[in-house]
Formats: structure tokens, C-alpha cells, sequence
């Protein structure tokens, strides 16, 4: 996601036109107070459970027995009017919102630094789904407030998950409520809901098409999402989902979320990840081995079982830290 940012990116559509946004699927939705350290949490016991899984995808695995402390965590994403209030209290700007520090990108030009984040703008039939560069595109004026370019808004869109949030924006927030990011056993424990060595958030079986249990992606990737969950190629409002075992919603699909480790392929020793994964020097995306990144969990509305298949409490993936996109977003903890 990082080094798109910077690069051309060739045969992309047009961005979809707007439509009226749908109702909020919640009525309950706290508002953001640091004088509310707790409002919109739900507080989980801890204990050991089993994580991981066996690997999936090659940065998965070997499952570990872990143990987590008790803490409290977000029912829902980070809504786009709770990081409103937040912006309204402390006049933060992300990442997305300022220019690249010139000092750090002197090889890039001035219109290439522009504010600008990383937007899905589809796919076609011809589209290669081992070409990202055919259905995304670097927007400049995409940003949280304006999550598909700077033509678009969020007005309607209050409960939607905010999104375009680097991990210094997320840590931002979490710090501005007094609580912090998830580490990814937290935030692995909390997805299960006690739903010991299942496949998904819900148990081992796929999802019925008649009732969806995720916001993922129906169809052809990337060139048809068919929307039968509620929402065609685009985030929901958090909560239309059921619930997980410990009331939390959207821990499948949605908008990927933050945690606080570094991410390396596969699972540290139980220890380590206990305590919050390693060291940023042991930070390594086989990628891009020369770019630290974060574990982000949870996929997102693009993940679909015959191409990304991360909606799994067990899967993950590295982030860049200086960047973020349009699936991308994140909840709190607070520990006790």
C-alpha cells in the first residue's frame, strides 16, 4: 500500500458515482469524551486461548497458546463522527492530509508530495487480480473526510467506519481517549469471541448467502462485487452484522484494522506475542524489507474466499505505518 502511493498507477475506472447513503445499522453509537474512557467498550475477561491457525496464507501460523490480560475494547470501528470529534477537539491532521515531507521524498516532485491516500476504484472483466495497480489509485484530496476524492463527503455517513487512517492517526486517537491500539493477540482474542480454534468469528462454516455474516466481497475480484450482503464494493455502516460471542461487531471484513505489533510472517513464540510482538528491528514484509509495517487483521469488503480470504480471526497482513486507504480503519483498547 505505501509505495503505491508514490507510483503511476495505469488502467483504472472512473470512480462510481455517489449514492444516497443507507440508515445507520445502530442507534446506540457513543459519542468519542475522554472524560468517557469506557463509552462504546466492552470489557473481555482475557485468559489463554489457541491463535493462529495452520497457515492459510504464509504469514500465518504455527498457532500459538497464548495468554491476554483483561481489557476493554471498542464494540464497533472508529466511527467517521467519532474521529470528527476528536479532529474538532484537538485540530489533528492525518497523514493523508499533509503533503510528504520533502526532506524524506527529495526524488519525488511537488505534485507527486501532494496530500493524497490510496482509493479502490474497481476492476474490469479484463482486470488481473495479481495487478493491484488495475484497481487502485493514488487520489490526491482522498482523505477521511473525503474517502473516495475530494468530490465526496461524509455527510450521512457518521456511523460509517472512518477510513484513509494511518497507524500514527489511529494512535492518535486511541491516546487522545486515553487508551491504546490492540496488540495483535488482543485483538485475535477479542475477534474469536470465545470461539476456540474456529475458522471464522462466527464457527467453521462459510457464510449463507441468504444470511450474510461479514460485509466481504461477492463475485468476480475485482471485477464484480454482486452486493449480496447489503453493500456493493464500499464499507457499511458498522454493526449490520451480527455479533460475535462477546457482542463485538465487524470483526470479519468491513475495513481492516490496526493493532499495535510489527508485523513478520508467522507467529512469534507465545511470549512474544503475548507481550506485544517483536521489536521494530525484527520488523520484515518479505516485500518490502526495507519498509517496518504493522499487523493489520480483520480484512476488509474487498477480501473474497477465492482471492484474499483474510476475514479470518487467524489471518493477517502488514500495513505501512505512513500510509493508509480506503478499506483501511481501526478500534481501541484500554487495559485494566
Amino acid at each position: 500500500m505505501g509505495q503505491l502511493r508514490t507510483v503511476s498507477v495505469l488502467a483504472v475506472l472512473a470512480l462510481a458515482a455517489c449514492k444516497p447513503a443507507p440508515k445507520a445499522c445502530l442507534a446506540d453509537l457513543p459519542v468519542a469524551d475522554p472524560a468517557h474512557r469506557t463509552a462504546g467498550m466492552v470489557r473481555l475477561a482475557g485468559g489463554a486461548f489457541l491463535m493462529g491457525a495452520a497457515p492459510m496464507r504464509p504469514e500465518e501460523g504455527p498457532p500459538q497458546a497464548v495468554k491476554v490480560a483483561p481489557f476493554w475494547i471498542d464494540r464497533t470501528e472508529v466511527t467517521n463522527a467519532a474521529f470528527a470529534r476528536f479532529v474538532e477537539a484537538t485540530g489533528y491532521r492525518t497523514v493523508a492530509e499533509r503533503p510528504l515531507d520533502p526532506a524524506r521524498y527529495a526524488r519525488l516532485s511537488a505534485a507527486q508530495r501532494r496530500p493524497a491516500s490510496l482509493v479502490f476504484v474497481g476492476g474490469t472483466k479484463a482486470a488481473r487480480s495479481d495487478d493491484p495497480s488495475q484497481w487502485w489509485q493514488v487520489v490526491p484530496g482522498a482523505d477521511w473526510r473525503h474517502p473516495t476524492g475530494p468530490r465526496s463527503n461524509i455527510k450521512g455517513r457518521e456511523a460509517w467506519p472512518v477510513v484513509h487512517i494511518a497507524w500514527e492517526d489511529a494512535m492518535a486517537y486511541a491516546k487522545w481517549l486515553g487508551r491504546d491500539l490492540p496488540t495483535e493477540a488482543e485483538w485475535e482474542y477479542a475477534a474469536r469471541g470465545g470461539l476456540a480454534g474456529k475458522r471464522y468469528a462466527w464457527g467453521d462454516q462459510p457464510q449463507d448467502a441468504q444470511h450474510r455474516k461479514a460485509n466481504t466481497w461477492q463475485g468476480p475480484f475485482p471485477a464484480e462485487d454482486l452486493g449480496t450482503d447489503g453493500y456493493k464494493a464500499s464499507p457499511a455502516p458498522v454493526g449490520c452484522y451480527p455479533p460475535n460471542g462477546y457482542g463485538l461487531v465487524d470483526m470479519a471484513g468491513n475495513v481492516w484494522e490496526w493493532t499495535r505489533d510489527w508485523f513478520r510472517p508467522g507467529l512469534e513464540p507465545a511470549e512474544v506475542v503475548e507481550t506485544g510482538g517483536p521489536p521494530q528491528a525484527r520488523a520484515l514484509d518479505p516485500d518490502e524489507p526495507n519498509t517496518p509495517k504493522h499487523v493489520i487483521k480483520g480484512g476488509s469488503f474487498l477480501c473474497t474466499d477465492d482471492f484474499c480470504f483474510r476475514y479470518r480471526p487467524a489471518a493477517r497482513t502488514p500495513g505501512p505505518p505512513d500510509s493508509g486507504a480506503s478499506h483501511v480503519g481501526f478500534r481501541t483498547v484500554l487495559r485494566d
